[in-house]
């Protein structure tokens, strides 16, 4: 009786962490898709980032949430102008936005405090 109580509960670890990366998986699909579902889907799975964001810089939209969601899944300045249509120049001008409302000094790696956050 013992042994199974002791294997159930890595089975159940084990599923909550395929349960977390098939979130992951789906949440960089909806990225890279550029999906209207991101949003609710990252706030779904990590509502703590918004709270932590909401707490540097309350009034950030929708379209400058979304930009910090590709910054925190690390996506190049490359990969989000492909995946968002625009040019990396106007990626790149974003940041520097981002990084202005938040506060980012700027010898601080955007993707580094985006990761701490």
């Amino acid at each position: 009786m013992r042994n199974i109580m002791k294997n159930e509960k890595p089975q159940s670890n084990l599923e909550d962490l395929n349960q977390k990366i098939f979130m992951q998986d789906e949440i960089i699909t909806l990225a890279k898709e550029n999906s209207p579902r991101l949003l609710n889907k990252f706030r779904l799975v990590y509502p703590d980032f918004f709270d932590k964001i909401a707490k540097v810089y309350p009034n950030l939209k929708n379209s400058e949430l979304i930009f910090c969601i590709y910054l925190k899944l690390n996506f190049t300045t490359k990969e989000i102008a492909t995946y968002t249509f625009v040019t990396p120049k106007a990626i790149q001008n974003r940041k520097n936005r981002i990084r202005k409302k938040l506060n980012i000094p700027s010898e601080v790696d955007i993707y580094k405090w985006f990761n701490d956050l």
